[in-house]
């Protein structure tokens, strides 16, 4: 006897079984918190090896909430600052993306990379023993200021709605625009310390601090500075020391926020994650206007408010502090961009 079976639905439509996930880097076994917390920014250190994705699916967890995003891409190849929104400050991170940022960075000259850094495939070696430290430092002076830079190919930038890095992947050529930055301080901070090239060649490392706009690439830096000295230069390591008014001297490690939720959960009352709160965030970011309670209520039903006396976003708040909305002038109006309390 033969029995008829109609073929499963997911075997008629022709798909396939999807592979295995990776397995997800060490760290992802945190607590999580028994309380949400509160709307503000957290700013951590991000570690080595992990991506500024991962970093955000860890503090979720932590703060016991899927609403968190960061201000600002950090490549799994550098550690540093990243600054992560929570609940309604994610909306925040849209005007803290722009602003100034700080690096320390160890740059290798003598060698030339695919990916203009480390994790990228050796293209091309030169001897670099003919260089002192006062040809380089001449040569890192003249990318202060406002210069044209040519970003990476292997950057986030859209061609064609294709990721640069994703047509480098798959063998496309990539071409880039130069477009403008702006290096406020750019200069070497240790001695030049030998290594060897392949064939013995002499290579140099040193280690540099930047503070530039946003959108430069540090990489590139290092790849046009061996371009000015005749050679291939490429970013050995990279630390992100400051974006905006924040910088390592308030950023926690993942595990010392795990450690402090773990603590937390303990208590009778738990509390949370503790984060910046958005008053704080908006008045270290933002020119602040005090509204009225009239004036509060009108802005909650994104009504305009009479304009500011600059251009700039504002953020209105309440005598007590109460964050309203951000606004922003329309002609002779300041008209609700954000509105944090709505009615």
């Amino acid at each position: 006897m033969t029995t008829n079976s109609k073929p499963s639905r997911r075997s008629r439509r022709g798909r396939t079984e999807r592979p295995p996930r990776p397995p997800r880097p060490a760290g992802f076994d945190l607590p999580r918190a028994k309380v949400s917390a509160k709307d503000g920014l957290l700013i951590v250190d991000k570690p080595l090896g992990f991506s500024s994705h991962d970093v955000v699916g860890m503090v979720r967890r932590l703060a016991a909430t899927k609403k968190v995003g960061h201000a600002g891409t950090l490549d799994p190849q550098a550690s540093g600052v990243l600054v992560i929104g929570i609940g309604k400050a994610t909306k925040l991170l849209t005007y803290l993306v722009g602003k100034d940022k700080s690096y320390r960075a160890t740059i290798r000259l003598g060698q030339s990379t695919e990916t203009d850094d480390a994790a990228g495939e050796l293209l091309q070696t030169w001897d670099a023993r003919h260089l002192s430290s006062i040809e380089i430092d001449q040569a890192l002076a003249t990318f202060k200021g406002e210069i044209m830079q040519v970003p990476t190919k292997v950057s986030a930038i859209k061609i064609d709605g294709k990721r640069a890095y994703q047509m480098a992947r798959d063998g496309e050529e990539v071409k880039l625009a130069a477009r403008p930055v702006t290096i406020s301080q750019i200069r070497r901070v240790s001695s030049l310390r030998r290594q060897s090239g392949p064939n013995n060649e002499t290579l140099w490392d040193f280690d540099v601090v930047v503070d530039c706009s946003s959108g430069t690439y540090i990489r590139a830096i290092a790849r046009d500075l061996g371009e000015a000295l005749g050679m291939g230069g490429h970013l050995v390591a990279l630390r992100r020391t400051r974006v905006g008014s924040y910088d390592l001297s308030q950023a926690q490690t993942v595990l010392q926020l795990g450690s402090q939720i773990a603590l937390d959960n303990e208590a009778e009352q738990p509390q949370g994650l503790s984060v910046i709160d958005l008053a704080t965030v908006c008045q270290q970011n933002f020119p602040v206007r005090i509204v009225t309670p009239l004036e509060a209520k009108a802005l909650s039903y994104g009504q305009f408010l009479p304009a500011h006396e600059t251009g700039e976003i504002y953020a209105e708040l309440t005598a007590d502090h109460t964050v309203v909305a951000l606004t922003k002038n329309q002609g002779k109006k300041a008209r609700p961009v954000y509105v944090l309390a709505p009615a």
